[in-house]
């Protein structure tokens, strides 16, 4: 699916280790057309070693025939150790090795291979995490000679030991690889080359088909097909080279199938989120250290991707920029819940999601990412028109702008994300507007207990390398405030708990509403555990006020709501209303077990408001101005609370 491409690799891998060895031999061969191999053994290895820039050893015979204009020479035991930018070591190791190649051409720096036969190789493939490779044939950072590899007509390589270890990209792959013109009728025979093995202790197989190696020309593109597959993912596609046997550019098509994303790790090298099954398709091209991928389009469950990426890697370092956009986008499509097949007997999920973001790939990357969502949707949430903007500059990920609709309402934001640091840190903060609360759905439940349109601030500081992780470890303040809405009147009269009222309209089901004058609840967050610093609401029957606890690890909700009947009551009890269950879905009921007979002295206002000027003014400075809000803060002020 790119330059990392299993049988873009192998294919990369096998001509990049021979376009070594025939660098040594064409050197090898020029001297042995000017000398008798025989006598002039060691002389000829030193100078080819010399030339390539890295120890050759033929530790077998070495026969030449040179009486023709296509000189033939056998070689046993040779050997190509690694060049000096890398560790002592070998990089290939060949048996016995035959070829036949053009004289003439060879004087005209045009050296075209007739045939190459190598028996019995094994090649040690390295590449360390600056970029390092052995089978490089040029210092990384050396201008390449002009001219390119040389061309093959004719190639046979069975059953190639094949050991790679690639610290850039955390790949170790150990199995076999062959390359051989296809047998089959006439002479003109396309190339095969197929291979199997462990990738990181997967099974993994691949083959590619590509244009017959006699009809090869330095003017022509040579074209290939490829299919892969591992751990229950294929992937497949067609592809050219612009000239022969340069990796330096290429063009190709991919399309991709699978249980799980992530396993496609195993094909292309490049880390993917956990998924259930998926489609993958796009186009690739490569020019240089430029990558391109167009016409991207990914699906899994609900949702989908689609866009383009380009890529530029200078120094081990490489720079991102995508433009992505998505008709639905579901969190619970990502994750490891959604490639897990035991999904159903799992607990319900949490409403914050789990997914760690890539700190490897942070820490490594720059990047400029523009993500559009027609809906985005996270638990049973839908937001709407989302759009984000991220940067990554040297480990420090920023999404800003951030922003989403709900048919109702929208937010806005800032997230700083630092992963420069083991443990990275984060900071969120978050303004929601006009969010009208009727709006969700309670899926036959009937009227939300609350409606109106919300306001909301929330500024936290966290660390870990998930939503989930990052508020269960949070510090700061979250903000809601209600200024105008409507409460279900069941619900308001059973938290002044008029159980004459409150349970006969429950029973009744009634559907009525009373108004809301002002509603805040403020809550101070430490060390992920929201602790009420103000709750009230100042409806028309009753004011309601609250304490309680939400633990954003579990998500776990212990608050206990309470109302003080405005008007005299025959009989009231003295119980809170409890709310439980957790974010995602939360219970309510009636906690009866300190119930007590009330007839009604009022609690005092200041006892339960928090100073209230700078919450409203956290939120949004207006609020301190509207008619209804004011007026409450105007009571605090009379119950003995300084704002």
């Amino acid at each position: 699916m790119d330059g990392s491409l299993l049988t873009h690799r192998a294919l990369k891998w096998t001509v990049g280790s021979l376009a070594v060895l025939l660098a040594a031999v064409a050197l090898l061969a020029g001297a042995a057309a000017l000398a008798d191999s025989n006598h002039f053994r060691a002389l000829f290895i030193r100078f080819v070693a010399g030339h390539i820039g890295r120890p050759i050893r033929i530790e077998g015979a070495l026969e030449a025939h040179l009486l023709s204009l296509t000189p033939r020479l056998i070689a046993e035991r040779v050997t190509i150790d690694n060049p000096p930018w890398m560790p002592p070591g070998p990089t290939a190791e060949i048996a016995k090795l035959s070829l036949s190649f053009d004289l003439l051409p060879l004087f005209a720096n045009s050296f075209v291979i007739r045939s190459l036969d190598a028996q019995g190789a094994a090649l040690h493939l390295q590449r360390n995490a600056e970029g390092r490779a052995n089978w490089q044939a040029h210092e990384p950072g050396s201008a390449a000679p002009d001219g390119g590899p040389p061309l093959i007509h004719a190639l046979s390589m069975p059953d190639a030991r094949l050991e790679l270890d690639d610290a850039r990209r955390n790949l170790k792959f150990t199995g076999t690889v062959s390359a051989q013109d296809a047998p089959g009728p006439g002479d003109v025979k396309p190339l095969h080359i197929d291979g199997a093995g462990k990738l990181n202790g997967k099974a993994v197989s691949f083959a590619l088909n590509a244009d017959a190696l006699a009809t090869v020309r330095a003017e022509q593109a040579y074209r290939f097909a490829y299919d892969e597959r591992s751990v229950g993912s294929r992937l497949s596609g067609r592809g050219a080279l612009p000239r022969p046997f340069d990796f330096h550019e290429v063009d190709a098509t991919f399309e991709a199938t699978g249980e799980n994303l992530k396993e496609l790790y195993y094909l292309v090298g490049l880390s993917m989120p956990n998924t259930g099954s998926f489609r993958l398709s796009g186009t690739f091209a490569r020019r240089g250290r430029h990558f391109q991928y167009n016409d991207l389009l990914v699906s899994s469950g609900q949702s989908d991707m689609r866009g383009t990426v380009s890529i530029d890697t200078l120094h081990g370092a490489s720079k991102l920029e995508a433009d992505l956009h998505s008709q639905s986008l579901r969190l619970a499509d990502l994750g490891a819940r959604a490639a897990s097949r035991a999904a159903a007997q799992a607990p319900k999920p949490l409403l914050l999601s789990d997914i760690a973001l890539p700190l490897a790939g942070i820490r490594r990357a720059d990047a400029v990412v523009d993500l559009h969502a027609q809906s985005l949707i996270v638990g049973h949430m839908t937001l709407h028109a989302f759009a984000a903007h991220m940067t990554i500059d040297h480990g420090l990920l920023i999404l800003a702008p951030l922003s989403a609709s709900f048919p109702e309402g929208k937010g806005t934001g800032r997230v700083r994300f630092d992963a420069t640091h083991e443990l990275p840190a984060a900071e969120l903060d978050l303004s929601i507007a006009d969010l009208r609360l009727g709006q969700f759905d309670r899926k036959g439940a009937g009227q939300p207990p609350f409606d109106g349109l919300l306001q909301a601030r929330l500024m936290l500081k966290g660390h870990g390398s998930s939503l989930h992780q990052f508020a269960a470890s949070s510090n700061g303040t979250v903000t809601a405030v209600l200024p105008h809405g409507a409460i279900r009147a069941s619900f308001a009269e059973l938290a002044g708990m008029d159980l004459t009222r409150g349970l006969g309209l429950m029973m009744r089901k009634d559907q009525q509403e009373t108004g809301i004058r002002c509603g805040i609840a403020s809550f101070e967050v430490h060390d992920g555990t929201m602790n009420t610093q103000s709750m009230v609401i100042d409806s028309d029957p009753v004011l309601i006020t609250g304490t309680g606890q939400i633990h954003l690890e579990s998500e776990a909700l212990e608050l206990a709501i309470r109302g003080q009947p405005k008007h005299l009551r025959l009989l009231r009890f003295h119980a809170p209303v409890m709310i439980r269950g957790t974010l995602a879905h939360p219970a309510f009921g009636i906690d009866a077990h300190g119930a007590l007979p009330q007839t009604g002295a009022a609690v005092a206002l200041g006892i339960v408001l928090a100073p209230l000027t700078a919450v409203l003014g956290f939120v949004d400075p207006r609020l301190a101005k509207d008619a209804d809000c004011a007026a409450l803060l105007a009571e605090g002020k009379t119950d003995g609370v300084s704002p």
